[in-house]
């Protein structure tokens, strides 16, 4: 006998747990595909920034990108977020490091303007700790036979400097319109601006400075009359004019004295170096058969000559009176060192001097002779 079953159909609860699992197994279904994209998108991007990290930089793309975020964002609006991002960017100093870009464009002025500076050897520095040794005598060398044995030789001696450095400062205003002026070109003055500042209180340390808190100044050290083997290091030597009113009567012989107390190898690129007042002088002197020792440069550019010898002119030097020394000859980039740190630090100042916008701009500069055989001075003295 046929026997048919008939199908117990499902219970309410049998029929949700069924929807139930179906719902969860396309709910994590969807999840692995939004997984999947996501994984893909990652690795597209990855795939981009490795190749974009092999691909040769272009020349300049990121310099004008930092120099533009600073200047339009902090310098002209002070947006610190913006400046921020950028690698120049070291507030802890209480400012930010200007670009290079800008650093390079002080620099230069500084050189142009600073009459020492474009003279001495520079150095740059990551700290204000520099020191270097000289070398003030004894001999390390000799001359033997091929099979002879080699003596001993005499111990160099080494003198130790350290440049005595200080903070130099400007502090430049322009008012918030010429800021918000897009024509303006705040990049250039503001180097320009700067630039003047540093040259002058540098030109004034660097032949006066008293090596507190500041350079060192050539004029400042000892100085006597002693020659080379003779003098102590860091002493520089002068030749009297013998007139305490000026150059004497035989000015020409003073200043032929005062070049060949210098040592042929540092005369090769020495210098005449005095204020505009005693250059005005020193253009009238004249030597016996009534000759000019003063000679203008042949060429637009070319620095006027007195014996051959470029002269420069450094308003910081003094004029001529009693016990001064307004001349001084000299091969600068042996006989003075500059150190300095690399970077300008400009902190933004909208609110001492309202509505003006100042930019306090610091930077880390040292001074001192390093070669005191390098320069000599002309002393007006009986």
């Amino acid at each position: 006998m046929d026997v048919t079953v008939t199908p117990t159909p499902p219970t309410p609860d049998t029929a949700e747990e069924s929807f139930d699992i179906v719902a969860r197994q396309d709910k994590t279904e969807a999840d692995v595909a939004t997984l999947r994209s996501d994984v893909d998108e990652v690795k597209a991007r990855v795939d981009k920034i490795g190749r974009a990290a092999t691909r040769p930089a272009i020349s300049g793309a990121s310099e004008s990108t930092e120099v533009k975020g600073f200047v339009d964002g902090y310098l002209r609006r002070g947006s610190t977020s913006e400046v921020k991002s950028l690698s120049g960017a070291t507030p802890s100093d209480g400012g930010y490091a200007v670009p290079q870009q800008i650093d390079a464009m002080i620099a230069r002025e500084l050189v142009e303007i600073s009459p020492i500076r474009a003279l001495a050897q520079v150095v740059q520095t990551g700290s204000a700790g520099y020191r270097k040794l000289v070398s003030t005598g004894g001999t390390a060398s000799g001359w033997v036979s091929e099979t002879a044995g080699r003596p001993e030789t005499d111990t160099p001696s080494f003198e130790e400097i350290a440049p005595p450095t200080g903070e130099l400062y400007a502090n430049p205003a322009a008012s918030q319109a010429m800021l918000d002026d897009a024509g303006f070109d705040l990049e250039a003055w503001l180097a320009s601006e700067i630039a003047m500042e540093f040259a002058r209180a540098e030109g004034a340390a660097f032949v006066n400075g008293s090596g507190i808190d500041q350079p060192d100044g050539f004029l400042t050290v000892p100085h006597s009359t002693s020659d080379d083997q003779a003098r102590s290091f860091g002493t520089l030597q002068y030749v009297g004019t013998g007139d305490d009113a000026g150059f004497g009567s035989n000015p020409d012989a003073k200043l032929i004295d005062l070049v060949h107390t210098m040592k042929a190898g540092h005369r090769q690129g020495a210098s005449f170096v005095m204020n505009s007042a005693t250059l005005a002088e020193v253009r009238k002197l004249k030597t016996a058969d009534g000759a000019f020792l003063w000679q203008p440069g042949m060429v637009e550019g070319q620095p006027d000559r007195l014996l051959g010898y470029p002269v420069v002119e450094a308003e910081d030097m003094p004029d001529i009176a009693n016990g001064e020394c307004p001349v001084a000859f000299g091969n600068f980039r042996h006989g003075y060192l500059i150190a300095e740190r690399t970077a300008t630090q400009i902190l933004r100042d909208p609110f001492t001097n309202k509505p003006f916008v100042h930019f306090y701009a610091t930077k880390r500069v040292g001074g001192q002779v390093l070669d005191s055989n390098a320069i000599k001075l002309l002393k007006i003295e009986l």
